[in-house]
Parts: structure tokens; sequence; C-alpha cells
């Protein structure tokens, strides 16, 4: 294993933030993961586990403790089961399963992270979830001091939320399995309206996977959704809310507030979430607030294509992030009466 001292966090993110770690272990093997991860238990070192870094907002003080960056390398496939290790690049794993002709997760490409990450918060997009074809994680239970399986039921899927968000100090992913589709080579069928409107489709057909994955890849760049060096809208990571989730109650409250705010001609979306709840869109919510694309005027700002998205223009500290992030929730509180609740995980900072 590599170890570092004193190293700065911010190049293992996508926002590019984030003071200095104490020390930093860059593992290879799932061996030297349990290594590390029982090392800091026995002495009491707290512990950060880094993956792909697309989803932290890690304070400008940073990190006194160890870092684990979780580098391993897997990709198998047995036919139609895939597994892959934590530390593998999950849009080129993505981009693999399409060459062999499988479906089943073809429009979660471009989406950045490792592999590893992708069932703590049952990453989804464009009409597909992880959880839709996961089978099993393999994971170190920290508190059992043991590798786990764990079945797609024990995981607790639901909307960006697993058991592993419920206790994220418990489990260390170490390699996620699926079971994906031959449908030679076709995609599974289309479930989000937008993608099958770019592809000149009904919701529901099936298109060449390949076809679906790079139209999914144009939709999100055309969002700053897919990482490029020398684009600051991809400086972020992604989507910084979810959807809000409201009871029917919660909806009524919020379309009588709407209306006053906005005239009884709109009409805010709304999406079943389950018996008695609909979802809303926070990026509708963030926009109609007045917090438009390019929102701000110091170096954290909104993405200029996409509200979901706040940025580092360049030069901004996590204190900028945040400030800005808490402008939006109280914001769209005010307007909406309903509080925004952040998808990145905090470390050593909160909203």
């Amino acid at each position: 294993m590599q170890e570092l001292h004193d190293a700065p966090l911010a190049p293992l993110t996508t926002f590019r933030l984030g003071g200095p770690v104490s020390r930093l272990l860059t593992a290879t093997t799932d061996a030297d993961v349990v290594d590390a991860v029982r090392a800091a238990d026995e002495t009491g070192t707290p512990l950060l586990v880094i993956g792909g870094g697309s989803n932290l907002v890690i304070g400008d003080k940073g990190f006194d403790g160890t870092a684990l960056r979780i580098a391993t390398t897997g990709f198998r496939l047995d036919g139609t089961a895939l597994e892959l290790a934590a530390g593998e690049t999950w849009t080129d794993a993505v981009a693999r399963t399409v060459e062999a002709g499988l479906a089943g997760i073809e429009c979660l490409a471009g989406i950045p992270g490792s592999a590893g990450a992708t069932p703590i918060q049952n990453v989804g997009a464009y009409g597909q979830e992880v959880s839709s074809t996961l089978t099993e994680v393999v994971a170190y239970d920290r508190a059992a001091r043991e590798t786990v399986i764990l079945t797609n039921a024990e995981c607790a899927f639901s909307y960006r939320h697993s058991r592993f968000k419920d206790d994220p100090a418990r489990y260390v992913v170490l390699r996620v399995r699926f079971a994906l589709e031959d449908a030679g080579g076709l995609s599974a069928p289309l479930k989000y309206a937008e993608t099958a409107r770019a592809l000149g489709v009904e919701a529901g057909e099936r298109v060449p996977a390949a076809l679906a994955r790079d139209t999914v890849l144009k939709l999100r760049a055309g969002k700053g959704m897919v990482l490029d060096p020398e684009d600051h809208d991809t400086w972020s990571a992604g989507s910084f809310f979810t959807n809000p989730i409201l009871t029917e109650r919660e909806y009524a409250d919020f379309l009588t507030r709407a209306e006053a705010r906005l005239g009884a001609d709109v009409t805010p979306p709304a999406f079943p979430a389950g018996e008695g709840l609909r979802k809303t869109s926070a990026a509708w919510l963030i926009d109609r607030a007045g917090f438009t694309k390019g929102y701000g005027t110091g170096p954290a700002r909104i993405s200029t294509k996409h509200t979901l998205a706040l940025t580092n223009r360049g030069g901004a500290t996590t204190e900028d992030l945040l400030a800005l992030a808490r402008e939006v929730v109280a914001g769209v509180r005010d307007a909406f009466g309903i509080t925004l609740v952040n998808e990145p995980v905090t470390v050593g900072v909160s909203l």
C-alpha cells in the first residue's frame, strides 16, 4: 500500500475542494483494504474511505486521521453475471458491458466515481438504478469484523438510499455483482421520457444499447454532468440535492404556495414515489426560487448548464460552496416550504 502524510485531499474529489489528511493510504487489493480498515479500528483512528471522490464535500481543514483511497481493479463477466472491484471506474465498466452486448446499466453511463460507491446511494439516472440489476454486495463489516455478502434485499434500497447510508461507518464495499440482460445488443426498455425523446422512440421501447449509452452521455454532457477538467461546470458532485419526496398533505401545501408565487397556470412536476407519496423536482424548485443557471458572483456558483449542480469555478473554498448551498436551501424553503437535502457526503462540515 502506498502511504503519504499530510497529503492534499482536494485532488481526490471532483469538486477539487478540501484540506489535507494526516495520513493517506492507497489500497490496490481487497486484502489491503481490509487490513487498513482493521488497523484503523484497532487503534481508534478516524477513517475516511474515498473511491472516485465524486460525492464528497470535504472541509477546508481537511481530515485528522487516515484516508483510505480504494484503487482496486477487477472486471469479471461470466455470461450475464458481472462482478466489479470497488475501485473500478464506473463509467468505464458500463462501456465494457455495452461492448459485450449486455443491457441493464447502459443509461448509467457517464456517472463519475467508482463502482463501490454505486450501491451506497443507489445510484440512478435516466430511468435506471443500480438496485434494478445489482444482486450482491461484498463488503467488510466493521462491526462483525468479517467480510460479508449482502443480497439485494438486504441492501434495503430506496430512492438514493440504502442500508449503507443508514450506518455509514459500518460497511466498506469491496465488490459489487450484477445480473445483466442479453437482449441481442439492445438496451433495456427505456423508462425515461427525455431519453426516449432524444432517440425518437416511445418510452418502453428498446434501442441498440450503444446508442442508448451514447445518447445519455450527450444528454449528461449538455448538463455538465460528464467530467471534463477544462469545464468548470463539471467541477461538482453532479446533482447536489435530492428530489424531495412529499406526503399528499405536504404536496397540497406545496401546490398552494407554488400557485401563490407563480400563478394557477403553472403546474409543478410530480411523480409517483410510493403509496401516499409524490416526488417533485429539486432543479425546478431551485430555478423557480430564483437561482437560475450560473447564479452567483463568487468562485462557487450554480452550473451554467444545470441548476441542480453547484460548482467550483476555480479558487473556491469549501466554505464558499457551503455558503451557496445554504443560500439555495433557504431560498427554496422560503419560496415553497420545502427543505432540500444535500446528496453528497459531507466530511468535517455540514449545511
